[in-house]
């Protein structure tokens, strides 16, 4: 297998020029409004190297397990993906999976071993919604809670992120659920997103929520999440002490979001498609940039 042919599948299925950047700030964001809220400086930066290492290597984890959990869907409705089509073999994308757990491992027990015991509970509901909880039917025709039922690693990923900080000294700080709770929002925020689709991409057979909800529909539920979504990162200002910049944050953000999912809504072309898909993935990251490094900027310019 050459190096050329796993470069082709990073930048078709993990693409690192988006996932690092979005990554960096998710873990980097973590570990600052953890300690933010307790009042406390930054850890060393080699907790932020470790949180890095962690983001990055359970997000392939979790590419992995999807890999093999939609590959016979794949096979069928999407053979141009590069493993239907022969550019790597599942069994080296698993492999590399399995791999990179250890380096997940090594990177939470070299900055705090207690970590690993939230790191445990990730990779159990990882295999439970690789195993689509033992129910995969039932789960299927229910598309909302099976949205909810994998978002809900998102919170837990966060948790054992900011425990990276919080753990070292304790209980988690007061306030951490709200930050949590973005988590779990920004997750829905992306997902909803990037299935969003213009109607000439849609696929037969392929789940996309711009064809479970229509077009018009969609687009106001996507609103909705980062609506809620701004509504979180305003509460977490606000223990923070970055109240008012989280906020014009937070009506910019939500604004641009509007005008996409409204030009969307009214003409849903491959060009509103990416810009909803490319919106969603800026929101989330200013969202993080803000709730986490917001606090430093409004302490300097007091």
């Amino acid at each position: 297998m050459s190096l050329r042919a796993l470069w082709t599948y990073q930048a078709e299925r993990f693409p690192l020029a988006k996932t690092a950047p979005l990554l960096g700030m998710f873990s980097a964001a973590s570990i600052s409004v953890s300690a933010q809220l307790a009042g406390r400086g930054l850890p060393h930066w080699t907790a932020f190297l470790a949180g890095f290492v962690i983001a990055m290597t359970l997000f392939f984890q979790m590419r992995a397990c999807d890999e093999w959990k939609d590959l016979d869907d794949d096979r069928r409705l999407r053979p141009d993906r590069p493993i239907p089509r022969g550019l790597v073999s599942l069994q080296l994308i698993l492999t590399l999976g399995v791999a990179s757990m250890a380096l997940t491992a090594l990177a939470a027990g070299l900055w705090y071993p207690p970590v690993l015991w939230l790191l445990g509970l990730v990779w159990v509901w990882l295999a439970a919604m690789t195993l689509e909880f033992g129910a995969p039917v039932w789960l299927k025709v229910r598309p909302v809670l099976y949205l909810l039922s994998h978002m809900a690693i998102m919170p837990l990923i966060d948790l054992t992120l900011t425990a990276l900080e919080w753990m070292p000294h304790g209980a988690a700080p007061a306030g951490l659920w709200m930050f949590l709770a973005l988590s779990f929002v920004n997750g829905c925020v992306l997902e909803i997103g990037r299935k969003l689709w213009a109607t000439d991409h849609e696929i037969e057979g392929v789940d996309s929520y711009s064809r479970l909800w229509r077009p018009g529909r969609a687009a106001r539920i996507w609103l909705l999440t980062v609506g809620l979504s701004a509504l979180l990162l305003i509460g977490v200002g606000a223990c923070t002490g970055a109240l008012w910049l989280s906020g014009m944050v937070a009506l910019l953000g939500f604004g641009l979001c509007a005008g996409a999912a409204g030009r969307y809504a009214a003409a849903p072309t491959p060009a509103a498609q990416k810009r909803v898909d490319t919106l969603a993935g800026l929101w989330v990251f200013l969202c993080y940039a803000t709730a986490g490094f917001a606090p430093f900027l409004v302490r300097a310019l007091t």
